[in-house]
């Protein structure tokens, strides 16, 4: 639960993930998103916060960015099961994918 019983948390770090989405797994890729990666995460501590899209140039289709209000929680997240799984199901919609934790930062973070 967020803040510990309050309805906000305070972010200190943040996983991005960039990736782009081929056109033939659109669809699946959306579902799979909405029903099952963003409500299991945020059942884990971590909260999407921003997507981006990439209208041109040579970088990833999409980023998105989830936070969490300390590094342990994300931590637990990439050691467990349920994220080995919820990945290797979201690497058969996207291609050219990475994870990356950051600091906190308000506003667009580019990483790559």
């Amino acid at each position: 639960m967020p803040g510990h019983g309050s309805d906000f948390i305070i972010p200190r770090y943040k996983m991005i993930l960039s990736y782009d989405v081929p056109s033939a797994s659109y669809e699946s890729y959306y579902q799979f998103v909405l029903r099952e990666l963003v409500p299991a995460l945020q059942e884990e501590g971590l909260y999407m916060v921003e997507v981006w899209h990439t209208a041109y140039g040579d970088y990833p289709l999409r980023m998105v960015g989830f936070v969490a209000e300390d590094f342990h929680t994300i931590q637990e997240l990439l050691s467990s099961k349920r994220w080995r799984d919820l990945e290797h199901h979201f690497l058969s919609y996207v291609r050219n994918y990475s994870c990356q934790i950051v600091r906190y930062r308000q506003g667009f973070q580019f990483v790559r």
